[in-house]
């Protein structure tokens, strides 16, 4: 016995009616199919009204409440929508009109759930967007708007292959000219199809992201701008735009200046001083200057190396800290003239590259007949 028919039976005890009267009287019995199935999508809606106030009370978010709203619409409307399809079967339709009057009411019910599943995963998608707790999420801002193209992709090609199942269409033929039409383009845009998997890959791993500093191995350096499918444009330091291909990027190595656990970037001053210089005066030097730039960072401290014993010079190096990696090409320039500065002021030598030439003069009698 089906559902329907359970309904009706119990409505006849509730109401007094002889089940003989609906069983010989079409009408009343699709008219009482109607009112089963509308008590039921109002049953179904004031549950949604509960479950609504329920999250408003327990949680502050709206998420909950916003999910409620999206189903309840499709719930009450597959109610109604079994009930109108079920109710033709009272009558003498013919079957090929019945066949044709539940595709037709299959495809209003995958309309409104299609509609659902697409409003819902961009609610879900956004809420897990926005709670990252400060730590990396494969699901940010960035990353957003490819997920959510993502999932209605997903829920656009299930929706289709249920139209065409209701409507009796077989996806056979269809399925397998799909698979040869997909080798086909596979060899085709075989490029492109590498691009657009590295960026997932690159999306997935996050290397790095929007607005971070980084070094190809071309030596390019440069900001992040745009993380797309198919390719990552870069701005570099000469206020130049470069669009370097997923491919590239994933198979090739990329210093990240701001990854890690905080944005702080490391720059070298390396120092050259001439042999006989005072050490320890140069270190304090160095240090001073460092430590009174207004964009060094305090902590971690920098510090001073001897390097190296030079050709023509006792090479040293200034370590130390900045805030903003975007910054580094501009405090190296301001640290490097005010190393300048205070050696010129303390008199300390930079050795630089000379070549002495010697004439030696030749007598009359020494030259070549």
């Amino acid at each position: 016995m089906t559902f329907t028919e359970i309904a009706i039976l119990n409505i006849e005890r509730v109401l007094g009616i002889e089940n003989q009267f609906l069983s010989t009287n079409a009408w009343a019995a699709a008219i009482t199919t109607l009112v089963v199935f509308g008590l039921l999508a109002l049953i179904m809606h004031l549950i949604a009204r509960g479950l609504i106030k329920l999250f408003t009370a327990r949680y502050p978010s709206e998420l909950g409440n916003n999910l409620v709203l999206t189903i309840r619409a499709p719930i009450s409307l597959s109610a109604m929508v079994t009930g109108i399809a079920l109710s033709f079967r009272h009558f003498d339709t013919p079957p090929l009109l019945l066949q044709r009057v539940d595709s037709i009411m299959l495809t209003i019910m995958l309309i409104f759930w299609f509609l659902a599943v697409v409003r819902g995963s961009r609610l879900l998608l956004t809420a897990m967007s926005k709670q990252r707790n400060g730590k990396a999420s494969l699901i940010s801002a960035q990353t957003l708007p490819l997920f959510q193209n993502f999932s209605f992709m997903v829920a656009l090609v299930y929706s289709l292959y249920l139209f065409f199942k209701a409507w009796g269409v077989d996806l056979t033929a269809w399925v397998a000219s799909a698979g040869i039409v997909g080798v086909a383009i596979g060899f085709a845009a075989k490029d492109t199809l590498a691009n657009l998997i590295s960026g997932i890959f690159i999306v997935a791993d996050a290397p790095y992201k929007l607005g971070d500093m980084v070094v190809l191995e071309t030596l390019e350096r440069g900001e992040i701008t745009h993380i797309g499918l198919r390719s990552t444009r870069m701005f570099t330091t000469d206020h130049a735009e470069i669009t370097i291909p997923n491919s590239v990027m994933g198979n090739s190595k990329v210093i990240n200046e701001s990854g890690g656990c905080h944005q702080k970037s490391r720059i070298r001053i390396p120092v050259g001083v001439a042999y006989g210089s005072d050490l320890n005066q140069v270190k304090s030097l160095l240090m001073e200057v460092a430590l009174n730039h207004r964009e060094v960072c305090s902590a971690p401290q920098h510090r001073v190396r001897f390097r190296v014993f030079g050709a023509s010079s006792v090479d040293l190096e200034l370590l130390c800290w900045i805030n903003d990696p975007q910054s580094r090409g501009r405090i190296v320039d301001e640290l490097n003239t005010l190393i300048y500065e205070e050696f010129q002021k303390h008199e300390v030598e930079i050795p630089y590259a000379k070549q002495d030439i010697y004439i030696r003069s030749v007598s009359n009698s020494q030259q070549p007949l």
